[in-house]
């Protein structure tokens, strides 16, 4: 039987897909400094202690959502961190935030590897500031011209975020995002971001030159996660098409796109903006109050959500991926089933691959 020469490295195919993986996202592993480059994405009121730990002693590497904390709230929130994990974790920094500068100096104080600024374009301050201070720096990358201007400012790596991701989003898909940016962008570490989730996603974008892979609404409903039950059972019980952006009625009011579920207080904003604007028209509201009235109108909803398990009239952030979260699981055996996906994936590609070469041989003449 002459082809079973070639049919028995297939034994060890497994082994040899997790060696081929490693390979794969080396670049974001040695960045991050841990075993698997899949970062966890940073949620406001979702991202503490509890899932960043998590995340990152199942291998990962997680990151917490500083969000609109204090300095002194970070400062907490980082060392409750360190009870929890020796693995290696990072912050999320907004650069709008009054504090910036603050809450990178409570970073360095407390040794943290890595800091992500997201929201625009980050201050040369803030990044001479982290630079200066030993950290590394991440920034969100939305387009090539981007990519290419936050390398020169001085990141350490980029983030490429697709429009299928869940919160605040940017309007083009990851597809199109890693078409434009990976074939060109070297000199950093490029990890993938929205609508993630499954291994054989992350696998794709690691083969086109990917570092790594940050996920979110896959996270989310992790064991671990201090989402109320509310949150989590509407995630389990949503499909694709239930996460979508939030609409503008008129472009003279914008509104930053949020991607979430749609529930009665996305209905209600809807209305408020009609009624807003019918105000304006009015006379009755200038342009000033009407468009303070459409942005206050979430306040605090994201709390109600996650925290007060108001899923009704809060805001559910999520990505389109949350059609594949179907049950509460510890976040080490989430992390366990991407890699495993990721690797299944490899070992079936090799056992094409074998039974091509097969076919090859006994196709050639005598």
């Amino acid at each position: 039987m002459a082809w079973m020469p070639d049919l028995i490295p297939l034994a060890g195919a497994s082994a040899a897909a997790r060696v081929r993986l490693d390979r794969l996202w080396s670049r974001g592993t040695a960045f991050l400094g841990c075993e698997v480059a899949i970062m966890g994405g940073a949620m406001s009121w979702v991202s503490e202690r509890n899932l960043v730990s998590a995340i990152s002693n199942a291998g990962g590497f997680g990151v917490i959502a500083c969000g609109s904390m204090s300095p002194e709230q970070l400062d907490a929130e980082i060392a409750g961190t360190r009870t929890l994990t020796r693995a290696p974790f990072g912050v999320n920094l907004i650069t709008m935030h009054p504090q910036l500068m603050e809450l990178i100096a409570t970073c360095h104080r407390h040794q943290v590897s890595h800091i992500v600024l997201a929201g625009g374009l980050p201050p040369g301050a803030a990044v001479r500031a982290i630079k200066d201070g030993g950290a590394k720096l991440i920034g969100f990358a939305p387009a090539l011209v981007m990519a290419r201007r936050l390398v020169k400012t001085g990141v350490d790596a980029l983030i490429i975020e697709g429009s299928e991701a869940g919160g605040h989003i940017g309007p083009v898909s990851l597809t199109v995002l890693a078409q434009e940016i990976l074939p060109h962008i070297q000199d950093v570490p490029v990890f993938v971001a929205g609508g993630l989730g499954r291994g054989e996603a992350i696998l794709s974008y690691l083969e086109m030159g990917a570092a790594g892979a940050q996920l979110g609404t896959r996270f989310a409903t992790a064991a671990e996660s201090v989402a109320h039950p509310n949150f989590k059972k509407a995630f389990f019980a949503a499909n694709a098409r239930d996460a979508r952006p939030s609409i503008q009625l008129d472009d003279h009011f914008p509104v930053i796109p949020v991607r979430g579920l749609v529930n009665a207080g996305t209905r209600a904003f809807l209305l408020h903006q009609a009624d807003t604007i019918a105000r304006f028209n009015a006379g009755q509201l200038s342009k000033d109050e009407a468009q303070l009235s459409i942005e206050r109108f979430w306040a605090g909803a994201l709390r109600r959500a996650v925290i007060e398990g108001d899923v009704e009239n809060g805001s559910v952030m999520a990505g389109q991926s949350v059609g594949m979260v179907e049950r509460e699981q510890p976040m080490a055996e989430i992390i366990a089933e991407l890699v495993a996906q990721s690797v299944a994936a490899l070992v079936q590609r090799a056992e094409s691959d074998a039974i091509g070469r097969l076919g090859h041989r006994f196709a050639m003449p005598a």
